[in-house]
């Protein structure tokens, strides 16, 4: 089984990559683009999760480290060094996990899930704070009678096939701990997004315009560096209740200037606010890329 790490900028004791089943997933919380060059020196294998998060395979890392908490340390360290940005990090034997250990140390230390403790971890984990488990899925769940991960585990494969048909092996997997996706560091990137969650909940425009700019700059930046630009524009919401909803846009042709996104986004946020109850969280995605060279500039200057 694959062993993982994950950090996030804002990682008990030594845990060698033998220790982890033969394989440590490094997932860190960072400008994937400003570390590229720090990340390619110690593993080849890493793929960007989100705008500012990478899945490392580490378990033959180029610095020949054997300890997963030294290379965490390590790469953290850079990430102070650089931005004088805090992280947090989770290390475990899968990607799923690596996700979840990742949000226990924020917001500047780090967690560790080895073999022995997984499928344990995974039981005593509400449903909702499974990753990819939104509200929606959370209240089915709960009205199903499955509220931990242990609830999940004792369903069988036959039931679970009845409940989430071409999920079921998925769900089935996850509950006791296992994931076997692969770190594959040539993924085709679909999309750029960012997100934050706020310190205190927002109910007005003005707060809504003012919490989305620095993530439409992360989202420009990073369009920019890779030379991506999308024609879909895409705002997250999600509310106090936790009831989670998104508005998208598209152009006949890419955003070719930083404005072009945000006149598009400012009119998707005036489409949802005021809201209905205070909004605990924001996030932008640009979606449907094309190349630099391959943006046809007259039509990118129509009116929007």
């Amino acid at each position: 089984r694959a062993a993982c790490a994950t950090a996030t900028p804002r990682s008990l004791t030594s845990l060698t990559a033998s220790s982890l089943n033969s394989r440590l997933n490094l997932r860190l919380s960072i400008k994937t683009l400003q570390f590229q060059k720090h990340l390619n020196s110690v593993s080849s294998k890493q793929a960007a999760a989100q705008l500012d998060e990478a899945y490392l395979d580490v378990t033959e890392n180029k610095q020949g480290i054997p300890v997963a908490t030294d290379i965490a340390n390590a790469i953290r360290a850079r990430i102070k060094e650089v931005t004088g940005l805090n992280s947090s990090a989770g290390i475990s034997y899968n990607k799923f996990l690596a996700k979840m250990a990742s949000g226990y140390r924020k917001p500047n230390n780090f967690f560790v899930i080895p073999p022995s403790r997984g499928e344990a971890f995974v039981a005593t984990l509400p449903i909702e704070k499974f990753h990819g488990v939104g509200p929606a899925t959370a209240g089915k769940m709960h009205a199903r009678g499955i509220k931990t991960g242990a609830d999940l585990a004792r369903l069988t494969m036959d039931e679970m096939v009845e409940r989430f048909g071409s999920w079921a092996e998925y769900w089935f997997n996850i509950s006791r701990g296992i994931d076997n996706r692969e770190v594959k560091p040539d993924r085709e990137r679909k999309s750029i997004g960012a997100e934050d969650t706020f310190a205190e909940d927002i109910s007005t425009l003005d707060e809504a315009r003012a919490m989305i700019k620095p993530l439409i700059d992360k989202v420009w930046s990073a369009s920019e560096e890779r030379s991506l630009f999308g024609r879909t524009a895409t705002l997250k919401v999600k509310y106090a209740d936790f009831e989670q909803i998104t508005r998208s846009k598209s152009l006949p042709s890419s955003f070719r200037e930083r404005e072009e996104l945000v006149a598009v986004l400012e009119g998707l946020l005036s489409q949802v606010f005021p809201p209905r109850v205070p909004v605990r969280l924001l996030g932008v995605t640009a979606s449907n890329f094309a190349t630099a060279d391959q943006a046809p500039v007259e039509q990118i200057e129509m009116a929007l």
